[in-house]
């Protein structure tokens, strides 16, 4: 048998293709169909797919805050204690700390902190002896009390002109109230000591709103904290970050 046709019937035992059963390649190295050689099918590679969008998520806000209670929080303030009362006609609730992060938003620094308010609850507008305290926004920047300074940033005016004595509406002693206050910047001029009674408002419209020591019973129109949370948000409360408070009950807040 000649050599050339041995040959040929070595080629088909051992399953050799021939040119005719391979695709034609186009330029490049693709195949005909457009896919690169050995590389994946249309179906299976991710060339062409564009990447997916970095997902946003926005800050977050205060909790229990309506837009306009947060409308009245300043832009440039990162620092809001939050008094909530149990009820309009209530005087009992809780307060937490939050501070602003730029990125994330508000987040509590404070567990619920128990509180008690006016002995008639609350009110939009706050007359002097209502015995209703105020609802809204006010700046946190003068401090003071009959013991010394804790460690607060703020300025802090200690004296025995902060001493009171007597008992409140449910026969709670008022001895050691007015040890640490925090005064609450409803219709008084800030930078000045808690104790300055000027009233932008005119008298009429009360004044003299604090946070101040609790003393197991309704206030006047302030907000009463325990005697160690008082001495902690002393300490918490930083004049960079133009602190306020936001108060009212929580309906109200809601807004």
């Amino acid at each position: 048998m000649p050599a050339a046709v041995l040959l040929a019937a070595g080629l088909l035992l051992a399953g050799c293709a021939g040119p005719a059963d391979r695709t034609p390649s186009a330029p490049g190295g693709a195949t005909s169909d457009g896919r690169a050689e050995g590389g994946p099918g249309p179906r299976g590679g991710s060339a062409g797919r564009s990447a997916p969008e970095p997902q946003t998520v926005a800050p977050k806000e205060i909790p229990g805050l309506g837009p306009n209670t947060l409308a009245g929080v300043p832009a440039e303030t990162d620092q809001a204690v939050v008094a909530t009362g149990a009820g309009r006609d209530r005087n009992t609730g809780s307060v937490v700390v939050y501070e602003r992060d730029p990125v994330t938003g508000w987040e509590p620094v404070s567990d619920a902190w128990p509180s008690h308010n006016a002995l008639r609850g609350w009110t939009d507008d706050h007359r002097q002896g209502d015995l209703r305290s105020p609802i809204g926004v006010f700046g946190l920047t003068d401090a003071g009390g009959l013991l010394p300074d804790p460690g607060t940033s703020l300025p802090y005016d200690r004296g025995p002109a902060f001493s009171v004595s007597g008992t409140g509406f449910r026969g709670d002693s008022l001895a050691g109230s007015f040890d640490y206050v925090v005064a609450i910047n409803y219709n008084r001029a800030p930078g000045n000591t808690p104790l300055d009674w000027t009233r932008p408002l005119g008298a009429g419209r009360g004044g003299g709103i604090w946070f101040h020591v609790d003393h197991a019973g309704p206030t006047q129109g302030c907000v009463s904290l325990p005697r160690g949370r008082m001495k902690e948000l002393l300490r918490m409360l930083d004049p960079a970050k133009k602190p306020v408070v936001v108060m009212g009950d929580a309906e109200s807040l809601k807004r």
